[in-house]
């Protein structure tokens, strides 16, 4: 069928369950990078179970629906589909063991007319099952390329953060690993563009890409190293959107700047002109 506004509003995504635990935690962590200096009391603190932190980011990977833009009766062309950006509102911490349900839905559709495509908003709540407790609500931005015409929100206002125009106070350095893409997929992201040589150069790629929400773990673990003395509880949001594909192997630089609403940023991929990451903002915790 052919997509259209009112029908993806009302479309049934099945709830993901999912019981994850500490070992969880640090494979995530891990996969990002984190523990390469094992000496590091910033990295250990999410890779070893002693008074272990867990990555808000995590939740990105928790009881994920899977293709559902594929896999349901969206009628959206899902081979245009691209991950354009990626909100994250924390409301408790998450603990280092839970069982989780996570109840996803569309919440709205920005319709850039026949042609050009349409913006589509996906959250994600992720929820306790012994305690009904709300942990974090995260809504995707998917830009359906092959959608535009479907109807949509005529109010519908993106939120842009724009980055102060003056040199950041914070930069850091995180290089990625040649085999980082490959290390995320164990999170359950088992996508085959992030490991199949093939499938990647069909796609434009000279390889395999690394996931857009590793980036974005790579930003969430900087911030919170760089602006939140190492305490993954400060962390309240995070938003950005998603400009250019990295490469395993590259380094990601994470450009900070500190104003009195919380912390803008981006994240550049060195030694090309590239930003991976543009337009974010995370609210932290004083």
């Amino acid at each position: 069928m052919a997509s259209r506004y009112k029908d993806l509003l009302a479309l049934e995504i099945p709830e993901k369950t999912v019981h994850y635990t500490a070992r969880d935690c640090q494979l995530y962590a891990l996969s990002l990078g984190l523990g390469t200096d094992p000496l590091d009391p910033a990295q250990l603190a999410f890779v070893y179970e002693k008074s272990l932190q867990v990555l808000p980011s995590l939740s990105m990977t928790l009881a994920h629906p899977g293709f559902w833009a594929r896999d349901l009766d969206t009628g959206l062309d899902w081979v245009k589909i691209l991950h354009a950006g990626q909100s994250m509102v924390v409301h408790q911490p998450l603990p280092a063991e839970a069982d989780i349900v996570a109840r996803s839905r569309v919440v709205d559709v920005l319709d850039k007319g026949e042609g050009k495509g349409a913006l589509v908003y996906f959250e994600r709540q992720l929820i306790d099952r012994q305690t009904d407790t709300l942990y974090c609500t995260m809504v995707q931005t998917m830009f359906c390329r092959g959608d535009g015409g479907m109807g949509g929100n005529p109010e519908l206002q993106p939120v842009v953060h724009r980055i102060p125009e003056r040199s950041p106070d914070t930069e850091f350095s995180w290089a990625t690993s040649p085999q980082m893409a490959l290390l995320y997929r164990l999170n359950g992201d088992m996508n085959p563009l992030h490991a199949d040589p093939d499938i990647a150069q069909k796609a434009g790629f000279k390889q395999p890409i690394l996931q857009g929400l590793a980036s974005f773990g790579v930003a969430c673990a900087s911030l919170i190293q760089q602006c939140c003395e190492n305490d993954a509880t400060r962390l309240l949001s995070m938003e950005c959107r998603f400009s250019a594909p990295v490469y395993p192997g590259e380094t990601l630089r994470t450009q900070m700047w500190r104003e009195n609403e919380g912390v803008y940023f981006r994240v550049l991929v060195e030694g090309r002109d590239a930003k991976a990451i543009d337009n974010g903002f995370m609210a932290i915790r004083a």
